[in-house]
């Protein structure tokens, strides 16, 4: 006898809610649906399913998006790197303390214990009504300076595949790993651990609409915010006891029926996002600060003094595309902030020689007039365009070619220390800082908080 298992899979949400209704209608329906033929049905999130960009994420740390995904009966989630590196030790910590479905993980370790954290699981399986055995790994992107900034440590896969795939390969019928480690990664795995059925992939947001099949294994995909529901068909003999068919197929939500409601459900998210970050208060201004998105500007200099006072340095850099908006003088408060700076970003302390300071210096002036106007996506950008560079502390001499410390021509051998802010390591414009940079990543918070706490110590309620 044949059976029939189905998998729907979702992934990098990133807090697009205005497609969750949809998606959520999907999930329930589909699976009483193919519940009702007798078929089994597994639902799983592959990660990255908060951003902070949204109000409401903001205000909950994630908890809300959490509660989202408790109204769809999933089986097991994994964590992105949104959930990993955008909230501290004791947020992600807490983050799945009221989920419904278990947190399957196996490359992440709590520095602090040595131990993998106490609110994942390693594998999850599932066991259908005829005893068939469908079995659950996941991993997730391990970004080794950002995690170890909030004490954890996540591990490249294949120091965790091999015994994880031997302890768990010989007890199921089928192995699916739950993968936030991108299509690159995907195409390794199916090529060098051919042990697993199906790989269902997120984090580079790629579409798979029909999948593909590498080597023995069907790697899928369903691209991002919500725009796709994953949808993986298997056909297990019973009698031979394997897998004979797998199929993979991709819903795009914009043709799913819309309902009445919907929209009014999506604004709310928003509004009460919104409501709950203005009820706290940051500090009490005496006066405006303008902002410009292309230019310095009088927020610009808090912001950089800001930068300077987290990463105690007296020098710092950045662009001044981060700031979309001014801030008035009155009462500061959080949603304000959120606003002005939705980027999920941490600032870094950078230690440089002069040589490979000047060396930086001069990369950004070569490519000043290029991205004041750039538009750029990506890295946790949430703006337009770049925008001008801003230094404080630090001058460029462009008829001598001359980088100035505070007035003074730069040591060549000396160690200068400048702050900015996590986007400029990853970004490529600027390879001085990676390639020649001793770089320290703040983890304890992002560059809006560090902006309010310096408006609340110079300004406060």
């Amino acid at each position: 006898m044949d059976e029939k298992i189905t998998i729907l899979h979702t992934n990098d949400f990133h807090s697009h809610f205005e497609n969750w209704p949809k998606v959520r209608r999907y999930l329930q329906k589909t699976k009483k649906e193919l519940e009702d033929q007798g078929q089994t049905v597994i639902t799983v999130d592959l990660g990255d399913a908060m951003d902070r960009v949204h109000p409401l994420t903001e205000a909950t740390d994630g908890k809300f998006n959490i509660e989202l995904l408790n109204t769809v009966e999933y089986d097991a989630l994994t964590i992105g790197n949104n959930e990993g590196i955008g909230n501290s030790h004791e947020q992600l910590r807490d983050l799945y303390t009221n989920s419904k479905a278990p947190v399957v993980l196996d490359n992440l370790i709590d520095l602090r214990t040595k131990k993998r954290p106490s609110w994942v699981k390693i594998s999850k399986i599932i066991k259908t009504k005829n005893n068939t055995k469908v079995g659950l790994l996941a991993c997730t992107a391990p970004f080794g300076p950002t995690y170890a900034m909030n004490d954890w440590k996540a591990l490249d896969v294949d120091q965790v595949l091999p015994d994880m795939v031997k302890m768990l390969r010989p007890r199921v019928d089928v192995l699916v790993l739950m993968s936030h480690l991108g299509i690159d990664m995907d195409r390794y795995i199916s090529e060098k651990y051919p042990e697993f059925d199906v790989i269902l992939g997120s984090h580079t947001h790629h579409l798979l609409e029909k999948g593909e099949v590498d080597g023995n294994t069907l790697v899928c995909a369903a691209g991002k915010w919500g725009r796709y529901t994953g949808q993986v068909s298997l056909t297990f003999s019973t009698e031979k006891r394997q897998l004979i068919s797998k199929v993979a197929q991709t819903i795009a939500t914009q043709d799913l029926p819309e309902a009445m409601g919907d929209q009014n459900e999506i604004s709310g998210y928003t509004k009460r996002g919104k409501h709950m970050l203005n009820t706290q208060k940051v500090a009490k201004l005496s006066q405006p600060y303008p902002g410009s998105q292309v230019k310095d500007s009088p927020l610009m200099q808090e912001t950089l003094k800001a930068v300077e006072e987290v990463t105690k340095t007296t020098g710092a850099v950045l662009n001044a595309g981060l700031l979309l908006g001014d801030v008035g003088s009155g009462v500061l408060t959080k949603n304000e902030l959120h606003e002005l700076l939705p980027h999920p970003m941490r600032m870094v302390r950078v230690n440089l020689t002069g040589y490979n300071l000047w060396r930086l210096i001069r990369e950004m002036e070569k490519n000043r007039r290029h991205l004041r106007r750039s538009v750029v996506k990506g890295n946790g950008f949430r703006g337009t365009v770049f925008g001008d560079l801003i230094y404080d502390g630090i001058e460029y001499d462009e008829n001598e070619g001359q980088v100035l410390w505070h007035g003074h021509v730069l040591n060549p051998e000396k160690v200068y220390t400048i702050g900015t802010v996590d986007n400029f390591i990853y970004g490529p414009f600027f390879p001085t800082l990676e390639i020649a940079g001793d770089v320290s990543y703040i983890g304890d918070c992002f560059l809006r908080d560090a902006l309010g706490e310096h408006f609340a110590r110079n300004f406060p309620l």
